[in-house]
């Protein structure tokens, strides 16, 4: 009934950019804090970012990973339901099956903790 559903993930080469979006259907996205979550083959879960819905002066509206900082942004468009995930100067260490998810709630959880996710979408950076 309720979902998050990725997409835009791609093959792309190192220094790259690629915009990932994510959809809530079932329920209205724009009271709740949205992350962005990662993993590769064989390695554990990595938070990347969130956007949450306090106020947009609040320091912690939005988070991101130290491995992210500076070269991803996140947004988001509550008439669209949508939450986006502008990833810049990709490297190869950003390869991984990219998550949505969310807890509920309208402040981002700096572990990254959720209850619902979505399918995933692949990034894979590569020359």
């Amino acid at each position: 009934q309720f979902q998050l559903v990725e997409s835009g993930g791609g093959l792309v080469q190192p220094g790259g950019s690629l915009t990932l979006s994510c959809v809530a259907s079932g329920f209205r996205m724009d009271v709740y804090a949205i992350g962005w979550v990662r993993q590769a083959p064989g390695k554990e879960r990595e938070g990347v970012s969130c956007i949450g819905n306090l106020p947009e002066s609040s320091d912690d509206n939005t988070i991101y990973s130290d491995s992210v900082k500076g070269r991803f942004t996140i947004s988001r468009d509550n008439a669209k339901n949508t939450v986006y995930l502008q990833m810049d100067n990709l490297k190869p260490e950003d390869t991984a099956i990219y998550y949505c998810a969310t807890e509920w709630t309208p402040r981002c959880s700096a572990q990254y903790e959720y209850s619902k996710w979505g399918q995933g979408t692949q990034v894979t950076v590569s020359p």
